[in-house]
């Protein structure tokens, strides 16, 4: 029996320039008297984690700020944080001021302050125990500070377990933020190079939970066994439209001119819709396979560094590292919906101006154009990849089986296998 029920969640929005003054107020609402402010030494040195504390202590909530995240989040770094954070006492608020690295880990930090066990118990299946949270968490609020990653909008907590070498996440309706508080004027610091990646990541957003296999296609569940990603849906396709539409008109735009307010606000705004889309509906092939990409770039002597992230070493962001076998995924997708891939590709290039000899590889040449103009790696090569390392780009890749269930097709190592070397050389 196919299914015939969807569900849809999302976490209150605030939005707009100045938006952020008024933290203090929402968070007191909450009932909260203490808050956690989680941040990282980047975004520290903004000043946007502090401005966020004057507005908590203004309105009566107690205020303690924690650098604690770090970009890419490991499970090293989350159980850090949550021991710093357990080193200050009782907080009833977490709020995340950064990326998603910071909202990851104030997500985390909500979870541990609250519930027994450890991390890994948390963590997604087959790598962790996929045990779900048997007490409320503390609520989280959201203040990203880059447009792409959709955190403040999801249930979901992305880290890389290090001894298994593979970026996995932790996963339940819990874990949403309460509240995401979206104030464009704060991405307008974000260098080039992180506004190029991080649209990449609203982007595949977007076009995942577009052509994600259909809630109906899936097997009817009982009440107890729905999880937040439940399959394309009437709902969370007019976000997905939404956000590809704007990022037709804003993206090159913010790359080539952050300082452009109007594009800013587009992508914010892209961001978010985006999120208020694969949050329910889910994403697939490209996210799956930029958990092994991101995650084993340390082990394959690659000295690779993406252009604005002040990093010491190897690093692939994870918006670039979903780009990468973007193109070669949509071309394995096509199939399985034409209508939908030629409609995407239409909205991202909306004049025609993308040629391609076949209909199939109409929106990998979209994208690829569209990554070339941005500044993005020419391929997995770039970043350190080659032949030798297909093997375990596909091993990492078919762990994320929470992912790949919700393609619109059913994915072999075979099909990855060819997705990651066609990724190899985009161009």
């Amino acid at each position: 029996m196919s299914e015939t029920v969807f569900t849809y969640a999302a976490p209150a929005l605030k939005y707009g320039p100045g938006a952020l003054d008024e933290l203090g107020h929402d968070v007191a609402g909450l009932g909260a008297t203490r808050a956690l402010v989680v941040t990282d030494p980047g975004v520290l040195a903004t000043g946007h984690p502090e401005r966020a504390a004057q507005s908590l202590r203004a309105a009566g909530v107690e205020a303690v700020v924690h650098d604690s995240a770090r970009v890419e989040p490991t499970d090293a770094s989350l159980l850090a944080a949550v021991e710093r954070a357990r080193a200050e006492g009782t907080v009833d608020a977490v709020v995340a001021v950064g990326g998603g690295s910071s909202i990851d880990t104030a997500k985390a930090v909500s979870l541990m302050l609250t519930n027994p066990g450890e991390l890994m118990d948390y963590v997604n299946r087959p790598v962790g125990g996929g045990q779900a949270p048997s007490r409320p968490v503390l609520p989280v609020v959201a203040v990203p500070t880059t447009t792409g990653t959709g955190s403040e909008s999801t249930t979901i907590c992305v880290l890389d377990v290090l001894q298994a070498q593979v970026k996995t996440g932790i996963s339940h309706a819990r874990l949403r933020p309460v509240l995401a508080v979206v104030d464009p004027e704060l991405t307008l610091s974000q260098p080039a190079g992180v506004t190029a990646a991080a649209g990449m990541d609203i982007l595949c957003h977007a076009l995942e939970s577009w052509t994600a296999r259909p809630y109906s296609m899936f097997a009817a569940k009982q009440a107890h066994e729905r999880v937040p990603y439940c399959g394309a849906n009437p709902i969370a396709d007019m976000w997905s439209e939404r956000s590809l539409r704007l990022l037709a008109g804003s993206f090159r735009r913010a790359v080539a001119n952050g300082s452009d307010r109007e594009a800013r606000g587009q992508m914010a705004l892209a961001a978010t819709f985006a999120g208020l889309g694969f949050g329910n509906a889910g994403v697939h092939v490209p996210h799956a396979d930029a958990y092994p990409v991101a995650g084993r770039v340390h082990d394959i002597g690659s000295d690779f560094r993406p252009a604005g992230y002040d990093v010491d070493e190897a690093m692939v962001p994870h918006g670039m590292a979903v780009a990468l076998t973007a193109p070669a995924a949509f071309a394995l997708t096509f199939d399985a919906d034409p209508q939908r891939h030629l409609a995407a590709a239409g909205w991202l290039d909306p004049t025609g101006e993308v040629t391609a000899d076949e209909p199939s590889a109409r929106l990998p040449a979209v994208l690829t154009a569209l990554m070339r103009d941005i500044g993005m790696p020419s391929g997995l090569a770039e970043v350190g990849y080659g032949e030798a390392d297909l093997d375990g780009l596909v091993e990492g890749a078919l762990q994320q089986q929470r992912l790949l269930a919700t393609a619109p097709l059913e994915v072999t190592g075979e099909h990855l296998r060819g997705v990651f070397a066609a990724s190899l050389h985009l161009w």
